[in-house]
């Protein structure tokens, strides 16, 4: 009878009769790296370019460290990168016994050996090739003796061509070839027979269909070692692409003073768009021409292999932000109000009524213009939200101080006899009062505005008045009036 995996493995290498086979294989042992969420979209938009599949393993055979929280933030993530996979995520572990399984085959075919070294003599060797300054590759003695007693403790090793070179033609990387006398004999099984991830993943692939295998450049020298599986087996070669990893902007391995981060952090502590964030990872090793603003139909339209360069990358969080506030700009108002309330409640240890929530919503079209995060978004809406007395920071209770004296009464006693609070009539007295004081439009701004949203900056200052309605700003011009007594 079929378990599920077998089932689902047999569903998927069905579905698996499309030209292209792409998979994103993250370790469960943390969250969905930013350098992980890159290669997971390559592989994503390289499957939909092609109208191939895009499959999701979970490489969970690291029992010690995977847990079900990293599970979780690697769904989650990709789900809010909106990369859908096709069929059942797979699980590596689930299908230990079909790893053994090739394992056990590849000893009968002579492909393989038991070997019986002991770690004291691994340590042995290991000292001799530090102390002649030679890589460490075991050669083991039981190599080409007979396969011994299977109830002796022992590993199994992979019989490794010794002689000769390999090749891959990377599509990245280009021709690659390394001689085979560098390749060590390196272990399928445990001494307590559970199966290495270079098998499991090897395994994994062909049983899945894999064709193109995608993935950062720091795996090229795993792919030597599973092309020689591979090729113990007779199984077809998938095609090879090896992205070169993302560095900080100091040209340094990247870490997480440089951005290495969850994509969780890039949603919930730093308030980007996941439109944002992929295109600025697609950007970071790949291009078209010198378009940056790329929508995911244009991504899938004209992703290529071809184009995706040969040297790290340098993550630039300038270059993220500009982009954030370009699809700020784009997104719906009542979605980033959505996301931003959530925010507004943290800063104001408050939730927000629903018709808060349908001011923020009015209040986007003036706040995201000049905003480049959600965070960003949230504070510059802070005012709306803010209960009496009114917090005036430096500048604003400065701007409030030089303010001439009697022009706050003035203007709020013409805004007090407006019969309605819409754009027009707002506009016609603020400018009556300017002209009446014989000031600019800007010189009456300034003190409306510290006083209204205790800041020098916010939204036009009209916006702020609609905002705000009649009641509290009223509230606010009379509080002003007696700035700095009480503030």
């Amino acid at each position: 009878m079929a378990t599920d995996i077998e089932t689902s493995l047999t569903t998927t290498s069905e579905a698996t009769g499309a030209a292209v086979v792409t998979r994103f294989a993250p370790s469960p042992t943390g969250f969905l790296h930013i350098g992980g969420a890159r290669t997971a979209l390559f592989n994503w938009l390289f499957a939909r370019h092609h109208g191939g599949k895009f499959l999701l393993r979970i490489e969970d055979t690291d029992r010690a460290r995977s847990t079900d929280a990293a599970i979780d933030a690697i769904i989650d993530g990709m789900q809010w990168l909106d990369l859908d996979w096709d069929g059942e995520a797979v699980f590596q572990f689930a299908r230990a016994d079909r790893h053994a399984a090739i394992a056990a085959e590849l000893l009968a075919k002579g492909e393989a050996y038991r070997c019986y070294l002991t770690q004291d003599e691994l340590a042995a060797m290991r000292a001799e090739a530090q102390e002649k300054r030679l890589p460490f590759r075991v050669r083991s003695p039981w190599r080409d003796r007979d396969n011994g007693d299977p109830l002796v403790p022992h590993v199994v090793r992979l019989r490794a061509p010794q002689e000769g070179a390999a090749t891959i033609a990377d599509k990245v990387q280009g021709d690659v070839t390394v001689q085979n006398a560098e390749l060590d004999d390196f272990v399928l099984l445990r001494s307590d027979g559970t199966p290495t991830y270079m098998l499991s993943v090897v395994v994994d692939d062909n049983d899945m269909g894999v064709t193109h295998v995608i993935r950062g450049d720091d795996h090229l020298n795993n792919a030597f070692r599973q092309l020689a599986l591979i090729r113990s087996m007779q199984w077809r070669e998938p095609v090879y692409a090896h992205v070169p990893l993302i560095h900080g902007p100091d040209g340094a391995k990247l870490s997480k003073r440089h951005g290495a981060l969850g994509v969780d952090a890039y949603r919930d502590e730093m308030g980007y768009l996941p439109e944002a964030v992929n295109n600025y990872l697609l950007r970071l090793g790949w291009g078209h021409g010198d378009d940056e603003i790329i929508s995911r139909g244009q991504a899938t339209e004209w992703f290529d292999l071809a184009h995706v360069g040969r040297s790290p990358s340098r993550f630039d969080f300038k270059k993220l932000e500009n982009l954030n506030g370009h699809y700020l700009r784009e997104a719906d108002d009542a979605r980033l109000a959505t996301l931003v309330a959530p925010r507004v409640e943290t800063l104001v240890s408050r939730s927000l009524d629903d018709a808060e929530r349908d001011v923020l919503t009015r209040a986007m079209e003036s706040l995201k213009p000049r905003a480049k995060t959600l965070d960003e978004i949230a504070d510059g809406a802070l005012f709306l939200f803010q209960a009496d007395p009114l917090p005036v920071d430096e500048k604003a209770g400065e701007v409030l101080k030089a303010a001439p004296e009697g022009l706050l009464a003035a203007v709020t006693q013409r805004l007090r006899g407006l019969n309605q609070w819409t754009t027009e009539e707002l506009d016609a007295a603020v400018r009556a009062e300017a002209e009446a004081a014989e000031l600019g439009l800007g010189k009456l701004a300034g003190p409306l505005r510290a006083a209204l949203t205790g800041r020098t900056v916010s939204p036009g200052i009209f916006d702020v008045l609609l905002l705000l309605g009649r009641d509290v700003s009223l509230a606010r011009l009379d509080a002003a009036q007696h700035y700095p007594a009480g503030a």
